[in-house]
Formats: structure tokens, sequence, C-alpha cells
């Protein structure tokens, strides 16, 4: 330290100095220092961030977390439906295959994708309409070595999503499986 000045020649601020008195106000300002103190202390206060953090929080996880449990409900719903449709084509197939005549193999595969789809929680779905399709190779459907191909197709509604809106926009996510079994080769031909 030089004599005179504090560190490398700078000047002692005048609260440091020894011994000197500290003047009651600032050099450039009119206030006393009492005020200014005050006036800090305010400017302090109001520049305090305490209990934002709480609010940013709750702010995100509405913006984030709302949607995202949205999504998530969604996906599983749609999860559900197709879950649904791989076992109502199989066990459509299969009802057909086993049945004694093609008329009552297509009832029987109606009663199972309305069954099928009813376990996801797809109640209401009446087979008969676009839901259900059934192909045969051959003429009589049900003849030896002949395979039988089952679609079932179910439009899955979006959660939430009031039954006025899905009139106007296409508010589904369609989901779609097939199946296809093989009658057995050594059975007698059924109609």
């Amino acid at each position: 330290m030089r004599r005179g000045g504090g560190v490398r020649g700078f000047p002692v601020p005048p609260s440091r100095a020894r011994g000197r008195a500290v003047p009651a106000t600032r050099p450039g300002t009119a206030f006393p220092t009492t005020l200014a103190r005050r006036l800090r202390r305010v400017r302090a206060a109001a520049a305090d961030d305490t209990g934002s953090a709480l609010v940013e929080f709750v702010g995100a996880a509405v913006l984030l977390l709302i949607p995202l449990v949205y999504l998530v409900i969604t996906v599983g719903r749609v999860q559900a439906g197709a879950f649904a449709v791989e076992g109502a084509a199989r066990d459509a197939a299969r009802a057909v295959v086993t049945a004694e005549s093609s008329a009552e193999g297509v009832a029987r595969a109606r009663a199972a994708v309305e069954l099928a789809l009813a376990d996801q929680g797809f109640d209401g779905v009446d087979a008969a309409g676009d839901v259900l399709s059934v192909e045969c190779s051959h003429d009589p459907c049900l003849s030896p070595d002949a395979t039988v191909g089952v679609r079932v197709r179910l439009d899955v509604p979006l959660p939430f999503v009031p039954s006025a809106l899905r009139g106007w926009l296409p508010l589904a996510v369609p989901v779609e499986a097939s199946h296809v079994t093989d009658v057995d080769r050594y059975a007698e031909v059924r109609g």
C-alpha cells in the first residue's frame, strides 16, 4: 500500500478511511446516507424473488403436465383399441372356421367381435356395419383347405372430446387388424 491511497494508487473510500469522518451526504447526491440506505432496502425488497419459484413451477406444471397426461391417456386408449381389434380378428376367424355353416360362422364372428371390443371398453359397437368383414378363398366358404380372412376396423374416439364436435371434424384414430385362418383339410364341406 502506498501512502495516502489504497491498493495500486486507488483512493480509499471515505467510509474505510482511518480516523476520518464520514460525510452526511455522498458526493454527487443530495440525499443523506440514511435515506439512501432506506431506498436501497426498498429496492432490494422489491427485487427479492422469494416465492416466485413456486409460481413458475405451477405455471410450468400446467403448461407441460396437463398436455402430457392427455397424451398418455390418448395413447393408452389407442393401444387398447389396437389390442381389441387384434383379439377380435383372431377370435372372429376361429368362430367362422369352427361353425357348421357360413351364415352361422358370420353370426358367431359378429358376436366374438362385439365381445372382444366390449372387453377393452368399446361398448355399443355394432359389428354388422363397417367393423367386420369376412372373405373366403372358395365359394362354399367352409370348403376343405380353404382360407378365411377376417378384417376388423375400429375408430377410437379421442378422450374428452364432445360428441357434437365429432360430427364436424374427424376426431378418431382408426385401428385395423386382420387374421387369416385355414379351414381343416380333412373336414367335410359345410355351406
